[in-house]
Formats: structure tokens, sequence, C-alpha cells
């Protein structure tokens, strides 16, 4: 479970911020919505299940998303895909002189296999300028290694897998990446959770489409599982079918061509969705079912809540992290609530997995459409750029305010800041009046 992670001087963020799914000593007044939001890591820590991110266009909000997919790619792959002559595909802070030639930071920290890790790195677009890694167990937090620049120091008592590996760590790759690669044992778990955190865009949900896929065909409960969400989210589908187009090929074609076109197909999927609808006569009566194509037949919100549902599930089972972009895109505010209600649940959420998500949808901040809160003040978090630029990232825990404000309004109003200042638009066609 992610616990803290910090990014500076990438993108809009030019001092170093620091966004936490720890759970504030606070009372909302909602023992349920408490109860539900929180996963007790042990008697002294409780992490967050969910947490919405909300700000004014172009505030930094997606660049929080990419800042955690970059490091996510670049733990996972700088040992494998980054050749020693290739450069650091890294966007360091453009406004400001001070941060041209400065290191992009990036820190996570997470609970993983009843240990505290503490894992970062400072890259330019040359070199890993410095990383490290530190694991927390009881109270004694202890070093495993630490670098700077080609300079790697490594624990021998509690690091022997980085053994070794110095000299075969380029200078434009992690170290702890070399390690997993040699099968270094903490290497490979920590890879492992980087590797099963999901970084999504809300708007370009067929990316996800394949995934979901496999999740559909790997087990019947699984397929039950995608069904039974679709039908709770009132989308009147009554069935998904899923078929395989085959491939006809010519016969006289050579083997090695056949072999290759065929594996091409499998990895583009040929898989074709249909979703049926049950069919009515003149009493309003079930006389059948009408199968359409999820492609040409289905809403753009119904194609997004099926492309994401694998991914969603998933991390339900088997308690990873997701990051998405733009939850709310294409989706009534109902189903927004109602994923968000799924991470935070106790019943469906029972392996502590969770969801950051970015909105503009501030229907989730009220508590009179639900009934209740969904969210408590520590799972609100605002973005806002200063008049240099730069990205400021805090939460709504960090205000004074009473526990029965109302959120939404108040946001809405601009007390928490994180929203738009728009012009009033009296010259705007100004040379048409004349």
């Amino acid at each position: 479970m992610l616990i803290e992670f910090q990014v500076g001087n990438f993108l809009s963020f030019k001092e170093t911020v620091t966004f936490s799914m720890v759970a504030s000593d606070i009372d909302s007044q909602d023992r349920e919505s408490d109860s539900n939001s929180v996963f007790a890591v042990n008697e002294e820590l409780n992490l967050l299940q969910t947490a919405a991110i909300y700000g004014a266009n172009a505030s930094g909000k997606s660049n929080f998303a990419k800042a955690f997919g970059f490091m996510k790619r670049f733990v996972i792959d700088s040992s494998r895909q980054i050749q020693i002559t290739d450069e650091i595909e890294i966007e360091s802070f453009r406004l400001s002189t001070i941060t041209k030639n400065k290191p992009s930071f990036f820190q996570a920290n997470f609970w993983l296999n009843n240990k505290f890790y503490r894992y970062g790195f400072e890259v330019t677009k040359e070199k890993v300028v410095k990383e490290w890694l530190f694991c927390t167990t009881n109270v004694q937090e202890y070093n495993l290694f630490t670098r700077n620049k080609n300079r790697i120091k490594i624990s021998p008592k509690f690091f022997k897998e980085g053994k070794g590996l110095e000299d075969k760590t380029k200078h434009n790759s992690l170290f702890l990446s070399v390690s997993a690669q040699f099968n270094g044992r903490i290497s490979e778990q920590i890879l492992k959770w980087f590797f099963n955190c999901q970084i999504i865009s809300g708007t370009q949900d067929r990316n996800y489409r394949n995934i979901t896929i496999k999740y559909f065909e790997s087990s019947l409960s699984q397929r039950e599982d995608i069904v039974q969400f679709i039908k709770d989210l009132d989308l009147y589908i009554y069935d998904i079918r899923m078929t395989k187009e085959s491939v006809s090929l010519p016969s006289e074609m050579p083997e090695e061509l056949k072999s290759l076109i065929l594996r091409s197909a499998s990895e583009i999927s040929s898989t074709s969705i249909q979703t049926l609808h049950e069919k009515y006569n003149e009493e309003g009566e079930v006389v059948g079912t009408e199968k359409f194509e999820l492609e040409e037949n289905e809403s753009e919100g119904t194609k997004k809540l099926f492309y994401f549902s694998g991914i969603l599930l998933n991390a339900l089972k088997n308690g990873h992290l997701i990051v998405i972009d733009e939850l709310d895109a294409k989706l009534h505010p109902i189903i927004t609530h109602k994923i968000v209600q799924l991470f935070n649940s106790n019943k469906y959420n029972s392996k502590g997995a969770q969801l950051i998500f970015m909105t503009h949808d501030t229907n989730l901040l009220s508590s009179r459409l639900f009934g209740s809160r969904l969210l408590r003040r520590d799972q609100i978090w605002f973005t806002e750029k200063n008049k240099q630029g730069a990205t400021d990232l805090y939460s709504l825990v960090e205000y004074d305010i009473q526990e029965d404000a109302s959120f939404e309004s108040d946001y809405i109003r601009g007390k928490y800041g994180a929203i738009p200042f728009i012009g009033n638009f009296r010259q705007l066609l100004a040379s048409q009046e004349k």
C-alpha cells in the first residue's frame, strides 16, 4: 500500500511536494465513513483507501499521475530497455532558471510484505544522480543501499543481493532495477509492487481493453464478476459474450509468415465483445435477448466502464493501487460515486486496494446528495499553480474548518483555492461590435 509519494522539479512541480495516504487523526462525525475509508496496517498506522485530487484545468492534476507513472516505468524498464547512449525521458520544471540544470526528485514510501520501504532517486536527462532504499521493521529504519552518481554503498547485512552489481549498473539505469534483473529477492518484490500499480487515463479507456479481456477470460468467477459489475451499474445489459475472430490465411503462405501474422493478431486482440439486452413483447414481458456489438452499439460511458472493469476488480481482489486521471469523464456522477464507494468499503475492499483519482466532479464533496459524506477531509486534495506557474499540492485536512461544513459549496466559492479565475470576456467580441 502507498504511504507517501513525493516529486520535485518535474513538469509543473518546481518544489518538492508530498502526497500522503496516511489517515489523519480526525473524526468526520460519520463512523461508517471512517471505518470504511481507512485500512489499519498496525496499531500505529492507518492508511486511506481512496483520495481525490481537485484543481483547475492546467493546475497540475494530470502531472501528478504522470510523475507517478514516470517513476513506475523507470523502475521497471531502466535496466532492460535503456541503452548506455540513451537519454532519460525526464522533463524538469521549465519556467525557472534555477531548476534548469538540477535533477528531478522522486520518492515513494509503501507498505509491502509487512515492512515499510522508502525508495527514491534523483535523475537528469543524462544520468541517475542519487538513489536510495531504506526499510523499517518495528521502529528502526535501516539503509539497504545508497548511491551518489556511480558510487554505490551497499549494506552487507541487509542487501546482500546487490553485492557485485555495482559495475553492472549503467549511469542512466537504476541500481534497484539491475538487482531485480539478477533475481534479487527484495528488488524483485519492489519491482512487482510498482508493476502492479496502475496509472491510467480516464479519457483513453480503449488502451485497457486487452487487460479486461484477459481478466474476463481467465476464469468463470472473474467473468461473472465483470457481468455483475456492469449489471449493478444499471446499464440495461443482461450478459456479456466474447468471441474470437478467426484469421483466414492462404494455404500457400509460408509457415514462418503465417506464424508471424497470427502472433501479431493475437497481440492486438482479435476478440469481438457483445452485450446482451432483454427483448420485450407488447405486454412488456421478456421474450428473448438481443445481441449488441460493444464498439458499435453501446455508449462511450458503457464502453469505458467495461474497459475499466477488469482493472478495478483486479485491484480490489489483490489489493493493488490505481491512479486514474479524469475518473469522471463520460460517467454519470452516481456511477463515479459508486466506483469510489467500492474502494471505500470493508466488504468489497478487504485487501487494502487504493484508488487515487483526479476529478472535477464536485458532487463527490456533497453530503446532501448521497445521504452521507463519501470523502473525509484527509481524502480531499487540491492542486493550484502560483504566479510563477509552479504547482502546489495540499489537502483539505490542513484547513481548520468544521466537519459539517459544506465542502462542495465552499470549494466552488474559492475558499480552498484550486479553482479557475475566469475573465469577463468584455473584449472577446469587441472587434465585431465596431
